[in-house]
């Protein structure tokens, strides 16, 4: 039988594994995805993308197909029962005077508050709505464009997952054997590396021997995508309506009318396995009065119960790893699900290209697990929370959820609450973080407006920052106009150019290991290019050609007042600056001062290899 050989086997071709192939497309590293299903996903189930998703495909420079594609969700809205009592939808702040319904009548619900989807200032990116299919091909084809292939195997059914624990020290040793049946035969797979990624019945994760640990709660609640012929006015609107006759929640599909509705019901387990489209529909048009609502079409329905389970480990002697739902399972409500899952696969893919390539110690992929772990038990916490919020009926003063629930929620459901944890990648306790008051080492890098010095082009600062493996050294060099600042400048220079003596291969571009990028507050005419140190403006490609893209000042001629300026939306001082270390994925590593260069020396010498 014969055996085939790959660095990194992913199991499982959903939105972790993709994201996780997409990185080791790009680096060149030999890998494979086994998915049971005979072709590409053709509807899926998931379709919410947060705010940090679509961070994440800029940072893939793919963000352009699904913003064109998507439905922005820009306004959510919400009803409850006329005759409730006002002080259950007062809590915040903008409440409505009720709206009436047709003809006047006054019975069923009525919209009492409306809220921006995403908070003003906290991404430059919208939060959108676009089928899992769409995705998952959007991803697929960025793996194809990348290697020439999107190395999946489509109708692989794994079998059995081990790891041999003999040679595990060993970084080049394939101890990881996959079987898997296809087309009736046994195939057999040997890895150096492998993800679970194949969801909440992961057959990798039952090989290992791990289980999912948690619980059921008894409330049902269905789901459906329709076409729906209704004269309710925020159809189009992401809506919460709360009632007598239970709750329900609306989210605009991709297009101008396809809907899905996600509905309370009564029941536990059992029941959910009764219920009907009918019963979907009529329990609907209960809710909706005094509206009316009918369906002409369904699109797709389900009913579930609601689950939150994690499972008891994440990996198996960090060769094996899990991912996506074959690690962490909840309830759709907070459309968390697909966006986690691709969270996974963004985080370990730098890692395991990183280590494959030799430029990281193995030692790097412990941190996936410190990381995720820790997010996903931090997801099934909150959707507890947010799950009993969207259950609760009957007496809702002071239940149920509300626009104040959801405001404060809107940072952890736009996908930016994620904070990680002190590690040899990310060292909050170093450094001077005061110097950048409005960062927080551990979370992602937000983006803020910037002129681009050498084609005076207005773009966003994290566009500087793409998803290619480098790590990003922002520094914050205050006015080059100032001798003060321009002496610290030419100072940083020369530190920065024995780091990458330090870091980067000898036949390397000077680049390659580290981006370099330069944020001034001068005015952009007294910026001259030519009289920066060369390690702002490197010598590099085929062609050894200078680039001038990588130097930014700050943005005086636009009014993106949400975002700021970059050193305001920052908190640094033009007079003292910062140097900003940003991991492969965009989260803040390090921030230190523009003259502890040494200290950052320090702190890469704890994963990175050294050339020099």
């Amino acid at each position: 039988m014969a055996t085939t050989e790959v660095d990194v086997l992913i199991i499982g071709g959903g939105s972790a594994g993709l994201c996780a192939g997409v990185w080791l497309a790009r680096e060149g590293i030999s890998y494979r995805i086994l998915e049971r299903r005979p072709g590409m996903l053709v509807n899926g189930q998931a379709d919410g993308v947060q705010v940090r998703t679509v961070e994440v495909f800029e940072s893939f420079g793919i963000a352009e197909e699904l913003l064109k594609e998507a439905y922005h969700v820009l306004e959510a809205t919400f009803w409850s029962d006329a005759d409730a009592d006002a002080d259950a939808d007062a809590d915040t702040n903008g409440g409505e005077e009720g709206v009436e319904g047709p003809e006047g009548r006054s019975p069923g619900i009525r919209r009492t508050h409306s809220t921006p989807d995403t908070e003003a200032g906290l991404s430059h990116l919208p939060h959108v709505i676009l089928n899992q299919a769409r995705i998952n091909a959007l991803l697929t084809g960025e793996m194809t464009r990348a290697s020439g292939d999107s190395n999946i195997e489509y109708g692989c059914h794994v079998q059995h997952v081990a790891v041999d624990a003999g040679p595990v020290d060993d970084p080049n040793a394939h101890c990881v054997t996959v079987t898997a049946v296809k087309d009736g035969a046994e195939r057999v797979y040997k890895a150096k590396y492998a993800l679970g990624s194949d969801g909440a019945h992961s057959q990798a994760r039952k090989s290992l021997g791990f289980k999912m640990v948690g619980d059921s709660s008894d409330e049902v609640w269905g789901v459906m995508d329709v076409y729906p012929k209704t004269n309710f006015p925020d159809i189009r609107k992401k809506a919460i309506i709360k009632s007598e006759s239970g709750n329900l929640l609306i989210i605009p599909r991709e297009g101008d009318a396809l809907v899905r509705m996600y509905i309370n019901l009564s029941g536990g387990a059992a029941a959910a396995k009764d219920v009907t489209l009918a019963q979907l529909h009529e329990k609907a048009r209960q809710i909706f009065r005094p509206y009316t609502v009918e369906f002409p079409e369904t699109v797709w329905w389900s009913a579930y119960v609601i689950g939150q389970r994690l499972a008891d480990a994440f990996h198996a002697h960090h060769r094996v790893f899990l991912s996506g739902d074959a690690c962490h399972t909840h309830s759709p409500k907070a459309g968390q699900g697909m966006n986690v899952s691709l969270q996974d696969g963004y985080n370990i893919g730098w890692k395991l290209a990183a280590v494959l390539r030799g430029r990281a110690a193995p030692a790097l992929l412990e941190t996936y697990v410190l990381e995720r772990q820790a997010t996903a038990a931090d997801l099934i916490d909150f959707d507890r929370y947010w799950s009993k919020l969207f259950s609760t009926t009957g007496d809702r003063r002071g239940h149920g959820i509300t626009a104040d629930h959801f405001i404060k929620a809107g940072r952890y459901t736009a996908g930016l609450a994620t904070r990680y944890r002190d590690s040899p990648v990310t060292a909050a306790a170093a450094g001077r973080p005061a110097l950048a008051p409005k960062l927080t080492v551990g979370m992602r890098f937000p983006s803020t407006r910037v002129v681009r010095v050498g084609d005076a082009r207005r773009t966003w600062l994290t566009r500087a920052l793409r998803a290619d493996s480098r790590w990003h050294l922002v520094a914050f060099g205050g006015d080059v106009q100032d001798c003060g600042a321009a002496e610290r400048l030419q100072k940083l220079a020369l530190d920065l150019e024995g780091l990458v003596r330090s870091f980067t291969p000898s036949e390397c571009d000077p680049d390659s290991v580290f981006n370099i990028v330069l944020v001034l507050s001068s005015e952009r005419a007294g910026v001259e290019l030519e009289k920066l140190p060369e390690v702002f403006t490197p010598y590099t490609g085929r062609w050894k050609l200078k680039d001038i893209l990588k130097v930014f000042v700050i943005d005086n001629e636009s009014d993106y007042h949400t975002h700021g300026h970059a050193y305001e939306a920052y908190g640094i001082e033009p007079g003292r600056g910062a140097l900003i270390v940003i991991r492969p994925d965009q989260y803040i590593s390090r921030i230190g001062a523009l003259d502890d260069v040494q200290g950052i020396h320090t702190f890469f010498s704890g994963f990175l290899t050294r050339y020099n």
